[in-house]
């Protein structure tokens, strides 16, 4: 299944076409079942996941970071370390809410721990915190890139102006600098990247990593008129059935149906032929629902293929 490895602009970094979703981890799938999943997206060729200390917080009796520990685990379990590029964030986690740099340092030195590494590849901001200065934030990450502890810096759920904002800063001060943008995007849900932002990103070669690039399961195909989905995410993705989401079902079973191919396969295959993104992120709770997932790495649409996505979807 080898899909081509995407290089993430401005870093070393190549990853596979499909980063894997680690908020399902010790929610979902427990531990067993995680590291079945990473299992098989590991022999799939797959090598970027994503995660962050807030992960598995709403859980009843979770303290938050239950996600990092079981990647840690399962990374030491089969000694993927070097072949595994692990993203995980700051900014939600219990306790250590904002971007202040006291946060950032005690939320990295847990997030390290619980990951059993000594570096971590990609650290995002989760999300923007206005009553931190955006300098303080970068410099608390600078400081980390320049020990050793952290590769990469990114940003996630930033609206245009303040992603601008922090490039600008970073160059000034010769700081390290966001890499990567992780902003809500996917065939149903365009309009928050699709812009200013989608200008921001290829101006100044911001990778885009979208997450809920399956709509939370719409755009898998399973939610239709008058069928009940047994799901944690049900009542999100059922938001989507309306008339533009019925247009979009009905273009994605088009393409799907003539490639051979699974329609979550379809819709991510999309999302990631859209400027600035490199790797989609997607979630599964199953084997199963991970292998619907895979193909889209070395799924190339047509242009025809594609207009008719876009076009069902505006």
């Amino acid at each position: 299944m080898m899909g081509r490895m995407a290089r993430l602009s401005g870093t070393d970094l190549d990853v596979f076409p499909l980063c894997l979703g680690g908020n399902v981890f010790a929610w979902t799938a427990d531990e067993q079942e995680s590291f079945a999943l990473l299992d098989v997206y590991a022999a799939a060729g797959g090598n970027f996941v994503d995660t962050a200390d807030v992960y598995s917080s709403w859980v009843p009796g979770h303290a938050g970071g239950e996600s990092e520990t079981i990647i840690g685990r399962w990374m030491a379990a089969r000694s993927a370390r070097d072949r595994t590029i692990v993203a995980t964030k700051v900014g939600l986690g219990p306790g250590l809410e904002g971007l202040a740099q006291a946060t950032i340092r005690a939320a990295a030195e847990a997030s390290l721990r619980r990951l059993g590494v000594d570096r971590i590849d990609l650290y995002y901001a989760h999300k923007d915190d206005p009553k931190t200065p955006l300098e303080e934030t970068l410099r608390a990450f600078d400081t980390l890139v320049r020990e050793g502890k952290v590769r990469h810096v990114a940003a996630s759920n930033y609206a245009a102006p303040r992603l601008a904002e922090a490039l600008e800063i970073s160059a000034r001060e010769g700081l390290a600098r966001f890499v990567v943008l992780q902003p809500h995007y996917n065939l149903v849900h365009r309009e928050e990247y699709e812009g200013a932002l989608a200008g921001v990103c290829t101006g100044a070669s911001v990778a885009c990593v979208p997450y809920f690039g399956l709509a939370m399961g719409f755009l898998t195909g399973k939610y239709r008129p008058g069928v009940r989905v047994q799901s944690a995410r049900a009542d999100g993705a059922g938001k989507y059935l309306n008339a533009r989401g019925e247009r979009v079902l009905a273009a994605l079973d088009e393409v799907a149906g003539a490639r051979g191919v699974p329609v979550a396969a379809v819709s991510l295959a999309w999302l990631r032929g859209r400027p600035g993104v490199v790797a989609p992120i997607a979630s599964a709770r199953t084997v199963s629902q991970l292998r619907e997932l895979l193909p889209m790495a070395t799924l190339a649409l047509t242009p025809g293929e594609i207009d008719r996505l876009t076009v069902a979807s505006s």
